[in-house]
């Protein structure tokens, strides 16, 4: 994973052939049938972005999951964990070595303690969140909605407003982790508690070191169902207004990071660069911090996208923007397609409007 910009590169490259022979050897006692070569990775994100993975391994279990990390790394060949996929944009040349997709999903409950254990790859919403409400039990119920695996959940400190009307704090992930079980970056299996992970606004010590999340245990508490849907509800209905829906508008959700004091979609608003399109990617006229793939969209787009947002951003008001996306794999180099500016569709409230609406 890299910040922006990624290295360009006009072509892809390639692993040398023997290197991957010795990978597919390793890994195939293992895998069986599921390892793949050649894989487009569009489909595995929400954006639908991204070009094809040399060997391509979806694991069901976190012993798998285990074993497909120790394999990588044992050969020391590239390999990215991919779980639902958001908050990352796949390069056009795709992604050398091995990408394991997370879809270790086991899940048990224990009423007696509250506690609710979980495989990293589950998806929070609507498979964790669903199991714990269904049980009688609070505590994640604040995340619908939010496309994460459990194990991206914990990477990321996923975060969300307390339950309306007063929408007073931010709750985190952080205030319901038990404990979890990781591979550590020197190979070796621990439980850990929550104190480990340094937790920080979309920050965890996961982001510094290569410890991947094989499991988690959280700790919930008896809840009203009626009222956990309440809040489910509410806060899906507060997110269709504010996000474009993924299945028809495949976005990775806000592309900058905030800048104290001042909303980064404020000053792309500001800067009038709503509807701004290049290629299929286009600054979406819901929330001007949301890029969407309009259809055909190409990872070369999105950074020429970033990039014009930047520069335009920076000329009138000095704030420079900083992306908070991860760029995996190779990228060809951004489009030189001129920008078109396309209208707001009809029945489309913008952020600004909502705020001014809610302000009379």
């Amino acid at each position: 994973m890299s910040a922006f910009p990624p290295p360009y590169c006009p072509e892809a490259s390639c692993l040398a052939p023997q290197v991957l022979q010795r990978a597919v050897d390793a890994l195939a006692p293992h895998a069986g049938d599921a390892l793949q070569h050649n894989v487009p990775l569009a489909p595995y994100t929400t954006f639908k972005i991204g070009g094809p993975a040399d060997l391509f391994w979806e694991v069901t279990s976190a012993d798998e999951l285990a074993t497909a990390l120790q394999v990588a790394r044992d050969l020391d060949i590239p390999h990215h964990v991919l779980g639902t996929g958001a908050n990352l944009v796949v390069g056009d040349h795709g992604v050398r070595g091995l990408v394991i997709r997370n879809a270790a999903h086991h899940l048990r409950i224990n009423r007696e303690t509250h506690q609710l254990y979980v495989e990293s790859g589950a998806t929070m919403y609507p498979d964790v969140i669903h199991a714990a409400v269904d049980a009688g039990l609070s505590g994640l119920e604040h995340y619908v909605g939010i496309p994460s695996t459990v194990g991206g959940a914990l990477w990321q400190n996923l975060h969300f407003l307390s339950p309306a009307p007063e929408r007073e704090r931010t709750m985190f992930i952080e205030e319901v982790v038990h404990e979890a079980d990781i591979l550590t970056e020197d190979g070796t299996r621990q439980t850990v508690g929550v104190d480990y992970f340094d937790y920080g606004y979309d920050y965890s010590i996961l982001h510094d070191r290569d410890d991947i999340v094989l499991a988690t245990t959280f700790q919930l508490e008896p809840g009203d169902p009626e009222r956990m849907r309440r809040i489910m509800e509410e806060n899906l209905e507060w997110r269709s207004l504010r996000h474009p829906p993924l299945d028809t508008e495949p976005s990775v959700g806000s592309i900058f990071k905030k800048i104290e004091g001042v909303g980064a979609g404020r000053l792309i608003d500001g800067a009038g660069l709503k509807g701004m399109r290049i290629g299929g990617a286009e600054v979406t006229h819901r929330h001007a911090n949301i890029f969407v793939n309009r259809g055909g969209a190409t990872a070369a787009d999105v950074c020429a996208l970033i990039r014009r947002v930047q520069q335009t951003v920076e000329e009138e008001t000095g704030y420079h923007l900083d992306t908070e996306i991860d760029f995996v794999g190779e990228f060809a180099p951004p489009s030189k397609a001129e920008p078109q500016f396309m209208p707001k569709p009809e029945g489309i409230v913008t952020a600004a409007e909502r705020a001014k609406m809610a302000a009379e």
